[in-house]
């Protein structure tokens, strides 16, 4: 397939509030590569999430144009092609840890040990004496870590994180990012990150800058351009 995983031209999204047609995304043209890090950054309502939330299929856009050539059709994105990690961790709370990370590789029917890749996600992130736990036993960062372990676990083409170490503190939020980068080293996935925190956005290769809805792609980390 195609090494272009997401191209989109003139992207944009319009909501209604109180009858009023509000820009959630007001243009965002791009093209998504395979390998490619990415930061999105932004303020709050600059449209960050909205973008993720296109990439990954999970909204249409009100216009513009939208593909995925290295990915296929749009619902066949989820849960095998594209993992997501949301702001929230989103775990389901009468499943345990294991059980959490394992849904989307069965959900997804896809061709691997499940027991085995869900051993080897929660190594990645230092949770596997957490296997058996609850959600409700756990603090906000351990199921942020979960919720990450479980979008590497089925082995995804492109993985999209809105605000990942939003609910860790700098110190381990860097441990969790040294991890996933660590573990992305070496294969075809794309990472593609909405953060606030200038740190994490200086891990990523390239920088893409929202404001006010409007995205543009300024330059490579590291580049004088």
């Amino acid at each position: 397939m195609s090494d272009i995983l997401i191209v989109a031209e003139e992207l944009g999204r319009t909501y209604l509030q109180g009858g009023v047609p509000v820009a959630g995304l007001a243009s965002a043209s791009f093209q998504l590569l395979k390998k490619d890090r990415i930061a999105i950054v932004g303020k709050s309502g600059s449209g960050k999430s909205t973008l993720l939330h296109l990439m990954a299929g999970l909204d249409l856009p009100t216009t513009g144009r939208l593909e995925w050539p290295g990915m296929g059709a749009r619902d066949q994105l989820l849960p095998n092609r594209i993992a997501l990690v949301f702001q929230s961790p989103s775990l389901l709370a009468p499943l345990t840890v294991a059980e959490n990370v394992a849904l989307p590789l069965l959900m997804g029917q896809l061709k691997q040990d499940v027991n085995a890749a869900v051993s080897a996600a929660l190594a990645t992130f230092d949770l596997t004496d957490l296997a058996d736990k609850l959600p409700e036993e756990l603090s906000g960062g351990q199921m942020q870590r979960i919720a990450l372990a479980r979008a590497i676990a089925g082995k995804p083409s492109l993985i999209l994180a809105d605000e990942p170490t939003g609910q860790l503190d700098q110190r381990t939020g860097a441990a969790v990012l040294d991890a996933l980068l660590a573990h992305l080293e070496g294969t075809d996935t794309a990472l593609v990150i909405s953060t606030h925190d200038p740190a994490v956005a200086q891990r990523m290769d390239t920088l893409w800058q929202l404001e006010y809805g409007v995205l543009t792609i300024p330059r490579k980390n590291g580049s004088t351009s």
